[in-house]
């Protein structure tokens, strides 16, 4: 379903989240290789691919990814613009490095953070207010799977977010990530996930046609033998790749299947 207004389509993207993990030297060699493949293989049609990373090597991604066609930027953000929250990182300042990303919702931040669903529509609505696209989170657990519950937590963790995705859908990526499948080696058959994703992109529709044309990426145990199967389905719009991505040779083979 297309906006009559707009006409846009889905863009396809691959975004490697290193969640903590790495070093400089290691992200140095990491970061030319998928440069250098990059430059090399960048052209219309191509997917978009972006990395997040630890928010002490923004300086290092700003520097050696600022001018390519690569995106990068981080895997929190704050809900606040300023103020005495400690620790905490405002999107204004993310911008200031140059990145136009961020993750927010990951599941887990869910679990070991405590974060609510409206706590992450208050983060991604503070990433899109100051100019970054935000990559929203969402996922089931193994029991809620296995009690039917799978939609319906869903959608429950789209709900807050709906607002901001029916007036800024250019703006917004979803990225569907089943908890089980997250750093388990286990993966949602490309069946599965190509439910799921339906199931969303349904939810979608009903906010408005151009809500509908949001990309949608699969994450949870992404890796170049899976990648090119679970990426062909036909609402499935790419993906969030974890340990993968810290390889360049196996994160490479991911774009290349995207």
């Amino acid at each position: 379903m297309k906006c009559d207004s707009e006409m846009y389509k889905r863009n396809r993207w691959v975004i490697g989240n290193w969640k903590m993990n790495s070093s400089l030297v290691a992200n140095a060699t990491l970061l030319e290789a998928i440069v250098a493949a990059r430059d090399e293989s960048s052209g219309v049609g191509a997917s978009r691919v972006a990395v997040c990373a630890p928010f002490p090597y923004l300086t290092q991604l700003q520097r050696t990814l600022g001018g390519t066609a690569i995106a990068y930027g981080a895997q929190d953000v704050s809900e606040h613009t300023s103020g005495a929250y400690t620790g905490q990182v405002s999107a204004a300042m993310l911008g200031e490095f140059g990145a136009t990303i961020v993750l927010v919702g990951h599941s887990e931040r869910r679990l070991y953070n405590a974060e609510t669903s409206a706590l992450v529509a208050a983060k991604a609505a503070a990433a899109v207010a100051a100019g970054l696209t935000p990559v929203i989170c969402v996922g089931e657990t193994l029991a809620e799977r296995e009690s039917g519950l799978a939609e319906a937590t869903v959608a429950r963790q789209l709900a807050p977010c709906a607002a901001l995705m029916a007036s800024s859908p250019k703006n917004i990526v979803i990225a569907y990530e089943p908890v089980w499948a997250i750093g388990t080696g286990k993966t949602a058959s490309p069946a599965e996930a190509q439910a799921m994703h339906a199931f969303i992109r349904s939810e979608l529709a009903k906010l408005s046609a151009a809500a509908a044309d949001i990309s949608v990426l699969y994450g949870g145990s992404v890796k170049a033998a899976n990648a090119r199967e679970l990426f062909s389905q036909s609402d499935i719009d790419g993906g969030l790749i974890g340990g993968a991505s810290l390889i360049a040779e196996d994160f490479l083979a991911i774009v290349s299947a995207a």
